[in-house]
């Protein structure tokens, strides 16, 4: 991909800042720099990290400004030890998303994320209600489904049981079966009936795992805020996640895929990463394309430079193996699950009530009944 770049005194000058608080700002990663292609003695600066700064700053010395706009794509609003997406990448509590995702289980993920659990829990059976519902069809019936699970009774539990449980009951929300002890991707798989989608599937549910502040693991936060129980902030998890803007995103992706003629493309660029999404290759990394995917895969790719969302990733791997419609949010869901919990258990253990102020806007006429 393209990158503009600029000289250390160009960019300097635009910050209003000394060569030295450059170099700072470099180390810290906030400005990517580059050799220069005609003298490897000279760093050349990220034109669009600069300007990113300018408009930071600039905020900054407008409080309302900044605030505005911190809840869309703006400035940090909460603190977290999770997920941290820099330069492009993705890491766990430290750890390389996409190097995880090449052995770990979403089991070995929750405990990574969440920390402090007695991984034997993932190793027993949990109590799953008896009467499952059938299986989802749909995002719809999906939601639907896991909402009823996790809105039954359940039995006091130590922490690493509840989560264990929770993931659980999600899983089979999808699939209509007791996942008991089995690893949630071999099960998937087989109550998919597709044995050979068992490894795309464990890669797809450690990096749909969690991403950061997003919107679903927002809602997550906010209700674990108010004290309520780790189900009920799993639910609200769930209602965000189904909205078209997010998860729903791979309904869209496959209209498209379905008759790119007549259904709109999707959006395929992220805020978060400026050379494409990582996560995509490496959840369809050796998995079977149908040949009209891997076509449009490739004209995505060409026309746009970077490497689409993880919804058209989800979506690619659901039609490469037949597997049921939908079972592109039922991943994407399951996967969540695990960052979900982590930033509730998170958000509880801070003992504190997220409630931002609005701004009343004055003259707002009300609608006519």
């Amino acid at each position: 991909m393209s990158i503009e770049l600029t000289s250390a005194g160009e960019a300097s000058a635009r910050l209003g800042i000394s060569r030295a608080s450059l170099y700072a700002y470099v180390s810290r990663g906030l400005i990517r720099s580059f050799s220069s292609p005609h003298d490897p003695r000279q760093r050349l600066y990220a034109l669009e990290d600069v300007e990113a700064l300018i408009a930071r700053k600039t905020r900054f010395r407008r409080p309302a400004a900044a605030a505005a706009t911190a809840l869309d794509w703006g400035l940090p609003v909460l603190e977290t030890g999770i997920t941290q997406i820099k330069d492009g990448r993705l890491f766990y509590r430290g750890h390389d998303a996409i190097d995880w995702a090449a052995t770990a289980t979403l089991e070995d993920t929750a405990l990574l994320l969440i920390g402090g659990l007695d991984g034997e829990a993932f190793r027993l059976a949990s109590r799953v209600p008896q009467n499952l519902p059938v299986p989802a069809d749909g995002i719809h019936a999906f939601v639907a489904n896991a909402v009823r699970l996790l809105s039954e009774p359940a039995p006091k539990e130590m922490r690493a049981a509840e989560v264990a449980a929770i993931l659980r009951l999600v899983a089979a929300a999808g699939s209509g079966g007791d996942p008991r002890a089995e690893p949630l991707h071999r099960h998937l798989a087989r109550a998919w009936k597709a044995p050979q989608a068992s490894e795309a599937i464990r890669r797809a549910l450690v990096l749909c795992a969690d991403h950061e502040l997003s919107s679903s693991a927002f809602a997550v936060r906010v209700t674990a805020s108010t004290g309520a129980s780790l189900r009920n902030a799993v639910i609200a998890g769930l209602a965000a996640l189904s909205g078209p803007y997010h998860g729903g995103m791979t309904e869209r992706v496959r209209a498209f895929l379905e008759a790119p003629d007549r259904a709109a493309a999707p959006i395929f660029r992220h805020p978060l990463y400026p050379d494409g999404d990582p996560r995509t290759p490496a959840i369809l990394e050796d998995v079977p394309l149908l040949a009209s995917d891997a076509t449009m895969l490739r004209a995505i790719e060409s026309a746009t430079d970077r490497k689409p969302s993880i919804d058209t990733a989800l979506v690619m791997l659901e039609r490469a193996y037949g597997l049921p419609r939908g079972a592109a949010f039922t991943l994407f869901a399951v996967g969540r699950s695990a960052g979900w919990l982590a930033h509730a258990i998170e958000q509880r253990s801070q003992s504190r009530l997220i409630r931002p102020r609005a701004r009343y806007r004055v003259g707002e006429e009300m609608p006519s009944s």
